[in-house]
C-alpha cells in the first residue's frame, strides 16, 4: 500500500493546479476573448486609418461638389455620396467599442446631410467631428516619433513627387497632363487651410484610391513620410508669412500652450485654429510651425499639456451630454498625458503623484456614474490645480542627483520582484538535483531581457505604445504571474510539510518535471522578468526626455551593480537553508508576491479601462501593491484567502498522516 500516499499527493497537486487554472480562466474572463480582441484591435488600425482618410477627404473636397444648395459637379457629388456610404460601412465593421454606435450614428447623419446638399461648411464640421471621435474611440499612433526634417523632406519630394506635382507643388509636373484626376496643387490655400498634417502624412503613406497617387509605405520610412508631409505643407505659405508667424509664436504664451507638442500640431486644422484666434494669425503661425517643427518640440515633452487638453475636451463632452466620449477622453488624459511623466514626478513629489492619481480616479468615477455637471466640473478644476502643482514640481531641467536616484531606484524596485521569483526557481532546481531543467529558466529570463530591448526599440523608433496598451500589458502579465505564483506557493508549502519529503523528491520529481513542466518554468521566468523590464523601460524613456543622460546611465549602472549584490545574497542565503526550510520560506515569499502582483495587476487593468475604478479611503503603498481602489484590494483579499486556505489544508492533511 506504499503507493497510496503518492496517489494522495498527486490528487492534492491536481486539485491545487485545478484551482490555479480556474482562477486564471476567471481573470482572463474579466473581459471576453482578451487575445482575440487584442488581435482584432491590432488588425483594425489600418481600417481606422482608412476611414479617417475618407472622412478627411469628404471634409476638404465636398466644396468642389456642392455649393449654394446645388450640385456643382455630378461626378464629384457621386464620389462624395460613395465615400459617405463607405464611412458608414467601415465604421459598422470595426471591432465593438463603447463609442462605436455613436460613431456610426454620426456617420449616418453626415451621409444624410450630403444627400440633402448641406453646405460645405456644415459637411466640413461634421466630417471632422466624426474623424476626431473616431481617433478617440480607436486610438492609433498619430504623431511623428522624431522631429521631422523639412530639408530632407524637400530632397525626397523633388526625387519622388516632382514628376506629378511639380517643383513647387503646383500640380504642374511633366507627367501631370496625362493623369486623371490631375495632381493636387499644394499651393491652393483654400484646400490647405482645411487639411491637417496628419492627413497629408496618411496620403503619403497609403495613397489615394482611384487616383494615380500611390502609397509610399514600402519605399519610405515612417520618419521620411513625415518629412515629406511637413515639406508639402509649406507650399501654401510664403517667407513673409513664416517670418510673421515666428514673431507671433515667440510673443504669444497662450498660443504656445495651445500647441504644446507635435501631436497637437499635426492634428490642428488651420481653419479651426483661425476660428479661435483669427484667420490671418492662424495662417502665419501654421506656416511658420510647419516649416520649422523643431520650434515646437517633440510630442513626448508635452505630456502634462496633453493631459490638460484631454481633460478639457472630456469636460466639454460631458457638459454636452456625451458621457461615453467624456470617459474615453478622461482615460486618455491619464494614460497618454499624465502617466508617462509619473516616473519623474515620483522622484520629486510622491505625495503629489498619489493626489493626481486619486483625483483622476474620482473624476472618471463621477463621469461614469452620471454625476451632476457641477460636480464633474469641480473635480476637473481640482485636477487642473494639481496639474499646476505638477508643472511647478517638474519645472526646469531635471536635477542630476534626482535623475540618478530616480533611475537607480526604478531599476532596483522593479528588478527585485523578478529576482525573487527567478532565484527561487534556480535554487529549487539545484537543491533537487535537476540541473537539466536550469536552461529553461535561464532561457526564460534571458529572452525576457531581449524582448524588453525590442520593446524599447518599438517604443522609441517605430510606434508610440499607447497608455492603454502599456497598462494592459502590465495588468495581464501581473495577474497571470500572481495566479501562477499562488499555485506554486501552495505546492511548495505542501512539500515542506509532507512526510518523507526527501524520498518523495528524489523518487518522484524526475517524473514530475516533464517537458511540459520545464516549459512552464520557462514561461514563468519570462513573464516575471518581462513585466518588470517592460515597466522599467517605459520609466526610462520618460526620464530620458527630460535630459541628464549621464545621470540616467549612472543610475542604471549603479542599479545593475546593486541587483548583482542582491542576487548573490539571495543565492547564498537560499542555498544554506535545509530543503524543508527552503520550501517553507519560499512558499511564504511567493504567496506575498502573488498578493502584491494581484493588486498591481488589477490596478493596471483599472487604469487601462478594463475594470471599473471605485475609490476607497486607504493609503497607497505601491511596494505592497496596495492602492486606494476597491477591485485591486478585493483581488488581493481573494488571493490572500486562497493562500491561507491552501496552507491550512496542507497543514491539516500533513498532520492526518
Amino acid at each position: 500500500m506504499d503507493h497510496l500516499p503518492h496517489q494522495k499527493h498527486q490528487r492534492r497537486a491536481l486539485t491545487t493546479w485545478s484551482i490555479v487554472l480556474l482562477l486564471l480562466a476567471a481573470c482572463f474572463c474579466l473581459r471576453p476573448s482578451l487575445a482575440a480582441e487584442a488581435d482584432a484591435n491590432a488588425d483594425a488600425s489600418g481600417d481606422v486609418r482608412q476611414v479617417w482618410k475618407v472622412l478627411d477627404y469628404l471634409a476638404v473636397d465636398y466644396a468642389g461638389a456642392v455649393g449654394n444648395g446645388a450640385v456643382i459637379s455630378a461626378s464629384e457629388y457621386d464620389e462624395m455620396k460613395e465615400f459617405a456610404e463607405t464611412a458608414v460601412t467601415r465604421l459598422t465593421a470595426l471591432p465593438p467599442r463603447d463609442g462605436q454606435p455613436a460613431l456610426v450614428k454620426q456617420a449616418e447623419e453626415l451621409q444624410a446631410a450630403i444627400g440633402a446638399l448641406a453646405s460645405p461648411a456644415d459637411i466640413n464640421r461634421m466630417a471632422h467631428s466624426v474623424a476626431d471621435n473616431l481617433l478617440a474611440v480607436y486610438p492609433v499612433p498619430m504623431a511623428p516619433a522624431n522631429t521631422p526634417d523639412v530639408a530632407r523632406g524637400k530632397v525626397l519630394f523633388e526625387s519622388k513627387c516632382f514628376a506629378c506635382h511639380g517643383l513647387h507643388g503646383s500640380g504642374d509636373g511633366p507627367a501631370a497632363a496625362q493623369l486623371n484626376p490631375p495632381p493636387i496643387a499644394f499651393t491652393n490655400h483654400d484646400r490647405a487651410r482645411q487639411r491637417s498634417l496628419f492627413s497629408l502624412y496618411e496620403v503619403v503613406s497609403q495613397g489615394l484610391t482611384d487616383t494615380p497617387m500611390k502609397s509610399f509605405q514600402q519605399t519610405l520610412t515612417d520618419d521620411e513620410r513625415w518629412d515629406v508631409a511637413f515639406y508639402v505643407s509649406t507650399f501654401a505659405g510664403t517667407p513673409e508669412l513664416r517670418t510673421e508667424g515666428e514673431k507671433i509664436w515667440k510673443d504669444d504664451t497662450a498660443l504656445r500652450a495651445r500647441l504644446p507638442n507635435l501631436e497637437v500640431l499635426v492634428h490642428t486644422i488651420e481653419a479651426s485654429l483661425g476660428a479661435d484666434i483669427g484667420d490671418d494669425k492662424a495662417r502665419a503661425v501654421m506656416s511658420y510651425l510647419r516649416g520649422a517643427p523643431e520650434a515646437i518640440g517633440h510630442a513626448s515633452a508635452g505630456g502634462l499639456a496633453l493631459a490638460r487638453s484631454q481633460l478639457a475636451e472630456s469636460l466639454k463632452a460631458y457638459q454636452a451630454g456625451d458621457a461615453k466620449r467624456a470617459g474615453i477622453l478622461a482615460l486618455s488624459a491619464y494614460l497618454d498625458g499624465f502617466e508617462p511623466i509619473e516616473a519623474m514626478l515620483r522622484g520629486r513629489d510622491a505625495a503629489l503623484l498619489a493626489q493626481v492619481e486619486g483625483g483622476m480616479v474620482v473624476y472618471r468615477n463621477r463621469v461614469s456614474a452620471g454625476a451632476p455637471v457641477a460636480d464633474v466640473t469641480a473635480q476637473a478644476q481640482i485636477l487642473n490645480g494639481l496639474f499646476d502643482a505638477t508643472d511647478a514640481a517638474l519645472s526646469g531641467q531635471q536635477d542630476g542627483v534626482a535623475t540618478f536616484l530616480g533611475a537607480f531606484t526604478i531599476l532596483v524596485r522593479e528588478g527585485v520582484e523578478a529576482l525573487l521569483v527567478v532565484v527561487a526557481m534556480l535554487t529549487f532546481l539545484g537543491k533537487v538535483e535537476r540541473r537539466d531543467v536550469l536552461p529553461y529558466v535561464h532561457a526564460g529570463w534571458i529572452l525576457a531581457l531581449v524582448a524588453g530591448a525590442a520593446t524599447w526599440g518599438i517604443a522609441a523608433y517605430f510606434v508610440n505604445i499607447s497608455g492603454a496598451n502599456r497598462e494592459l500589458t502590465e495588468g495581464v502579465s501581473s495577474v497571470f504571474a500572481a495566479v501562477v505564483l499562488l499555485g506554486v506557493g501552495i505546492w511548495m508549502h505542501q512539500k515542506s510539510l509532507a512526510g518523507r519529503w526527501q524520498a518523495y523528491i528524489k523518487e518522484k520529481l524526475s517524473s514530475a518535471l516533464t517537458r511540459k513542466s520545464a516549459f512552464f518554468l520557462f514561461l514563468l521566468a519570462f513573464v516575471a522578468v518581462y513585466r518588470e523590464v517592460f515597466e522599467t523601460i517605459l520609466f526610462y524613456i520618460a526620464l530620458w526626455t527630460r535630459g541628464n543622460g549621464a545621470s540616467i546611465l549612472g543610475g542604471l549602472a549603479a542599479g545593475i551593480v546593486a541587483l548583482g549584490i542582491i542576487t548573490a545574497i539571495l543565492f547564498r542565503t537560499s542555498r544554506r537553508l535545509p530543503i524543508s526550510q527552503f520550501f517553507a520560506w519560499s512558499s511564504l515569499l511567493i504567496a506575498v508576491l502573488a498578493v502584491v502582483l494581484a493588486g498591481k495587476g488589477f490596478a493596471a487593468l483599472q487604469e487601462a479601462g478594463w475594470v471599473p475604478a471605485i475609490a476607497v479611503n486607504v493609503p497607497q503603498i505601491e511596494a505592497l501593491g496596495i492602492y486606494p481602489s476597491m477591485l485591486p484590494l478585493i483581488a488581493q483579499g481573494v488571493v490572500l484567502v486562497i493562500a491561507v486556505a491552501g496552507y491550512l489544508w496542507n497543514t491539516r492533511s500533513s498532520a492526518s498522516h
